[in-house]
């Protein structure tokens, strides 16, 4: 499994320990940036480089830390086909992966540590979607829009 992993200044440092991590565990990482400490850099780089690996990379999951967690969410889920869950335990990983096949996790920097942090990955990236039926329209339907004036 191809794993993309990206954060921005406020992730950086626990973006470098999750590599580590992940390289310890046999997975195929890839860094999407930020590639060295920028402070004052924008979530929206990573987050954005993440989703369209993880789009154009079918099977793959992505990993994106940011300060809360909240804006790296946020920009994932602008692209078709994403499921980005913000997830803070272990279980909440759990059912972002078996009932909403969430194919990227976002992580709060500031608000976790590193051994949580790993937890959670470990969590979200053995566990497996439910492919159940009602579970399956209701993916589908995330990437129905609305037309805006």
């Amino acid at each position: 499994m191809q794993i993309f992993i990206g954060a921005d200044y406020r992730g950086f440092e626990k973006k470098q320990e999750m590599l580590k991590f992940l390289a310890e565990k046999s997975y195929d990482v890839e860094d999407e940036g930020a590639y060295e400490y920028a402070e004052g850099d924008d979530f929206n780089d990573p987050a954005i480089a993440v989703a369209k690996a993880v789009r154009e990379n079918r099977g793959s999951l992505g990993i994106l830390i940011c300060d809360s967690a909240h804006g790296v969410t946020i920009q994932a889920n602008r692209f078709k086909g994403i499921r980005a869950a913000h997830c803070d335990n272990a279980e909440s990983a759990k059912l972002a992966r078996e009932h909403d096949d969430a194919n990227i996790l976002c992580l709060s920097a500031h608000f976790m540590n590193e051994e949580l942090m790993r937890e959670i990955i470990t969590t979200f990236l053995e566990t497996n979607f439910t492919n159940l039926e009602r579970r399956v329209r209701r993916i589908n339907r995330l990437d129905e829009r609305e037309d805006y004036d």
